[in-house]
């Protein structure tokens, strides 16, 4: 239960006096929340940059460039003329040195002489520039009397926006929901605070905010790297917690005597490569030991990570004891059972799959199947955790993408077994740097090697204003039978955004090659998007236009060919993740990035790295690089995977001392009692990190 001293942060945005059914929508979609932020949401939204409002020149000596404030005289006012909506309202000023002019473009005429009447002193705040030899000041931030000056801020923060949102709305949230604040207990061992000089919290919340110094926003500054402690600490806290409770001593283990598995290594049309032979062997090697196995299996595209996963789980059948292996959507779980099931088959493994798709006597029949023990691995999503599914003996919990699971589902799957050892399966390889942010101390196989016989894939990068030729290539490789995606960023037309929207992509080529095309993208029903893609699987259809529904799961090892359009808009990550959906088999493969000119650092940056590799490691951490801080796992744009404050590039250092801190609590209070213990609860729902806490005492 969450301690009732933080209700006031959980209160919702629209609690704030201004902030309406509009601001709402606005505040969801600039904070990443589905539902209504709360007031902690706004202050953990921290700015990216200052206006330093400090320097009050004369008209003189203003310098164009910088943000000035002037005092000045309101001269007369100069409204745009009838009929010329595009002609601005000019206001002029003066002081004893100069003139300026206040530029307001479709400024409503009232408005701009009630805040600038003529005869008046007004201090005036904003960029100065020139213009016709005179100086200007387009849309001046601040308009304000002398009463006004005593409360303007010297330095003001500028923060991420989004469209249709003001900063002057987001400003004034933020300071509301700063004056809710309330009196937090400390969490962080004097020690440490003595040895990294953290300021309280509150009074880093309030520095972030409400600067003082233009230093006082870094984020390598003392304010800012308290927050990113706290932060990391509420997420070292949790996976200690984690760890705890899976690393408890286990009773009966769960490796068998390899009958299974030589079956299945000799039913495979391809040797194991050294490292999936290495993975299998330390995850045997974990199922013997006498504590759980807590192990991350991380794999590029297309290197066999699901051929290991049912190694293990053979491993665990030829023991008497079941598997669960549950990923984050149908589509990887289908994906998953199509790998497994033929060589289970070979190998006398019984395997099943269970997702939302499958009800009444079909459902039945696998919950009746599992309770008797006639099923060794079952594969789902989220349907695996529903209470009325129940194993004979689960002994392996295999958790594909595992940061798309909260701690809830990942224990609720573990907890249909006892001592359920755990493998976590990532497409996304993670440079080492976030392995221990994101998993903690959990032991880690790599799989690097792609199985023998893939061919590299030719990446090239064009302009799009090439696209005409583009698609001649691509109706040259239609009519000869080959299979070749087409990605756009988009559903559908943005009124917001200039890019190509898949719909539309579809009508044209569709225009140009008939029935040979299909469309796939997320709006669609999961029976129709199966069935186009099994038209595509079939080469009944020979083009597919798709949105990035298709980053995860499909497997189509004929297709050859992949165009991106506006590739400089994808992640780095991502277009790794799409490109490996061609090349899967044995011909050549050409990826195309069309991109739309002019390039920008990054993303020319971004388009060279992806054309000169396909090692998704070696790639991994040059978007680590390239963003400075780049969510590898491709949830976020920036920041640490699961982090909104902590940054990779400047709080490594930090991330080691919150996992020393973490261990330390965990050995002299694992319960988390006491006032101190009470003090880390709070810290623990402030970050929601909070699901941990159904660990103490579990397992």
């Amino acid at each position: 239960m969450r301690p009732a001293l933080l209700n006031p942060l959980f209160a919702l945005v629209t609690s704030l006096p201004g902030v309406g059914p509009k601001q709402d929508k606005l505040f969801r979609y600039l904070l990443g929340r589905d539902q209504t932020p709360r007031l902690i949401d706004l202050l953990f939204h921290l700015p990216a940059s200052v206006i330093d409002r400090r320097a009050r020149p004369k008209i003189r000596d203003a310098v164009p460039g910088t943000v000035v404030t002037l005092e000045v005289t309101v001269e007369r006012h100069r409204p745009a003329p009838p009929g010329r909506s595009r002609a601005p309202h000019l206001v002029y000023a003066s002081d004893e040195t100069g003139d300026v002019v206040l530029t307001y473009f479709r400024g409503k005429p009232d408005y701009v002489e009630k805040l600038l009447p003529v005869g008046a002193r007004r201090y005036v705040s904003g960029t100065a520039q020139m213009f016709d030899g005179t100086l200007q000041i387009v849309h001046p931030d601040r308009v304000v009397d002398e009463a006004g000056l005593a409360k303007l801020s010297g330095i003001d923060p500028v923060y991420p926006l989004t469209e249709g949102l003001a900063l002057g709305t987001l400003r004034r949230a933020i300071a509301m929901a700063l004056q809710r604040l309330p009196a937090l207990p400390e969490w962080i061992s004097p020690e440490i605070l003595r040895r990294c000089s953290f300021p309280p919290m509150a009074e880093a919340l309030q520095r972030v905010h409400v600067p003082l110094e233009l230093t006082d926003i870094l984020p390598g500054g003392p304010f800012w790297s308290r927050l990113a402690f706290d932060e990391l600490l509420a997420g070292q806290l949790a996976l200690a917690l984690v760890r705890a409770q899976l690393r408890r001593p286990a009773g009966t283990r769960h490796a068998g005597d390899g009958h299974l598995r030589n079956r299945i290594i000799d039913a495979l049309p391809y040797a194991l490569t050294a490292s999936q032979q290495q993975a299998v062997a330390a995850i045997i090697d974990d199922l013997r030991k006498p504590v759980r196995m807590l192990r991350l299996l991380q794999g590029d595209v297309g290197s066999g990570k699901t051929v290991v996963a049912l190694l293990a789980a053979a491993a665990a059948a030829e023991a008497g004891k079941q598997t669960a292996l549950m990923a984050p959507t149908e589509i990887l779980a289908r994906q998953h059972i199509k790998t497994i099931a033929p060589l289970a088959e070979q190998a006398g493994l019984r395997v099943a799959i269970l997702t939302g798709r499958e009800k009444g006597k079909e459902r039945r029949e696998i919950i009746t199947g599992l309770a008797n023990g006639d099923i060794d691995l079952l594969v789902g999503t989220h349907a695996l955790i529903q209470d009325d599914v129940a194993f004979q003996a689960l002994a392996l919990a295999v958790v594909d993408e595992q940061h798309r699971f909260g701690v809830r589902e990942r224990l609720a799957l573990t907890a249909k077994g006892e001592a359920v050892d755990v493998l976590v399966l990532s497409a996304t390889p993670i440079p080492r740097t976030l392995v221990l942010t994101y998993f903690g101390d959990m032991d880690v196989s790599e799989l690097r090697e792609k199985p023998a016989g893939r061919q590299p894939i030719d990446t090239r990068a064009i302009s799009d204003s090439r696209l005409d030729e583009v698609i001649d290539a691509v109706g040259r490789a239609v009519k000869a039978g080959k299979l070749v995606y087409w990605i756009c960023p988009l559903v559908e037309e943005s009124e917001t955004v200039n890019l190509t929207d898949a719909e539309q992509r579809f009508d044209i080529l569709k225009a140009r090659f008939g029935d040979k095309v299909g469309l796939v993208h997320g709006r669609m029903r999961g029976s129709e998007k199966d069935r186009v893609m099994a038209q595509f699987a079939a080469a009944e259809i020979n083009l597919l236009v798709a949105t990035t529904v298709v980053e995860v799961g499909v497997d189509v090892p004929a297709a050859t060919i992949m165009v991106i359009e506006n590739a400089e808009r994808f992640g780095l990550a991502q277009l790794h993740q799409l490109r490996g959906r061609i090349g899967r088999g044995s011909e050549p493969s050409t990826c195309l990035l069309l991109y739309r000119e002019p390039l920008g650092e990054m993303s020319d940056a971004r388009l060279r790295v992806i054309r000169e590799t396909t090692d998704g490691f070696r790639i991994a951490e040059e978007d680590l690089k390239l963003r400075g801080e780049g969510d590898v796992l491709g949830t976020r744009q920036s920041g640490l995977p699961g982090y909104r404050i902590a940054r990779s590039d400047v709080h490594a250092q930090l991330i080691a001392q919150a996992r020393d801190e973490a261990l330390r609590i965990m050995e002299q209070n694992p319960t988390l009692s006491g006032a101190h213990g009470e003090a880390l609860r709070c810290l623990l729902y402030l970050f929601e990190r909070d699901e941990a806490l159904l660990l103490i005492g579990a397992g």
